[in-house]
């Protein structure tokens, strides 16, 4: 017979692991709580737990994904595989900041939770912990991925896209890595697995999120510049700024810049995205501007993505050629 996999179960909370209390839903049930409404995991693997937060993910902050980082790091050589309990609501920001803290992984690093408690009648949850346990023990598998609702996503390309619904996640802009059907992981794509995993511990939290709107002061620009090392600028379509004199937006990003302050442009448009090249809105900008464009990054990649560079270097050269250097498939053009 064939050695079982030992994977560890890495607990955060989330709903998952909640109680419905007179307040709403709260994490309360420990690792070792949860795995009890799976026994039937114990046929595909081992399963060490250990609880390193009980949180909300509206909580999740960088310096719990370094505690994650360093906790992998600290068990790697002893276990096959991880998989990590988290709430659904940042769980995409944590999938993409693993992938850039922990890269080249040869051994899976899951993450998956549920959008119903697992101590409720009609739950997600028991589905989702077997799918990734079963995942995490194939052959298979590497890398960080999320498991949900019998989908396998990259780590950089996973997007909450239903609020309440099972289906919560979907893939942007790559396919599924795999699909989980009646207990059989059927894999889309593989890859050759690295020979040993890179691990980072340092990140920039300093990096905002403007989200432009119609008529929207160019001075929060501005003041989201001064107050942070990087801003993404979410903006329409393919990309663009509005370039009416009266908005001084070409003033505020050419200032900042010139300060050594990072800015991108990314869109709004969940699919395809951006291309600055195609109107004049956005080719003016990035032709006389050092802007960088997001392409078909998603948007929870380029910000835990930046806060890696960030934590790295503060050189705009390496910046840019960090920002464009492929990392677990998160820019392919």
């Amino acid at each position: 017979m064939m050695t079982k996999k030992k994977i560890l179960m890495i607990g955060t909370g989330g709903t998952i692991a909640s109680k419905i209390t007179p307040n709403g839903l709260d994490p309360q049930l420990t690792s070792e709580e949860i795995l009890a409404f799976i026994p039937g995991i114990s046929e595909i693997c081992e399963v060490d737990t250990l609880q390193i937060c009980n949180i909300d993910s509206t909580n999740i902050a960088p310096d719990i994904w370094v505690l994650m980082t360093d906790t992998i790091r600290e068990k790697y050589e002893q276990y096959d595989g991880f998989v990590v309990t988290h709430g659904t609501d940042t769980m995409a920001y944590t999938a993409a900041a693993l992938s850039y803290m922990i890269q080249d992984s040869p051994k899976p690093i899951i993450i998956t939770g549920a959008q119903k408690p697992i101590n409720v009648e009609i739950t997600d949850s028991k589905t989702n912990l077997f799918d990734s346990f079963l995942y995490a023990a194939s052959d298979s598998a590497s890398g960080v991925q999320i498991v949900f609702n019998g989908k396998v996503i990259l780590g950089t390309r996973a997007r909450k896209t239903h609020s309440k619904s099972f289906q919560a996640f979907s893939s942007i802009n790559y396919p599924y890595l795999a699909i989980i059907q009646d207990g059989r992981v059927i894999s889309y794509i593989t890859k050759e697995k690295a020979q040993a995993p890179r691990f980072y511990d340092s990140l920039d939290a300093k990096v905002a999120l403007f989200k432009l709107t119609p008529g929207v002061d160019s001075e929060i620009l501005s003041y989201m510049l001064e107050r942070n090392d990087a801003v993404i600028i979410e903006s329409y379509g393919v990309g663009g700024i509005p370039s009416a004199p009266e908005y001084r937006y070409f003033e505020v990003i050419n200032y900042w810049i010139g300060k050594g302050k990072t800015v991108v442009m990314t869109t709004q448009v969940p699919n395809e995205g951006s291309d600055m090249e195609i109107y004049k809105v956005g080719h003016e900008l990035k032709s006389r501007v050092n802007i960088l464009e997001a392409y078909d990054m998603i948007t929870e990649a380029v910000v835990c993505k930046l806060m890696w560079i960030l934590g790295q270097t503060q050189d705009p050269a390496r910046i840019k050629e960090l920002f464009y250097t492929t990392i677990s498939n998160d820019i392919l053009y």
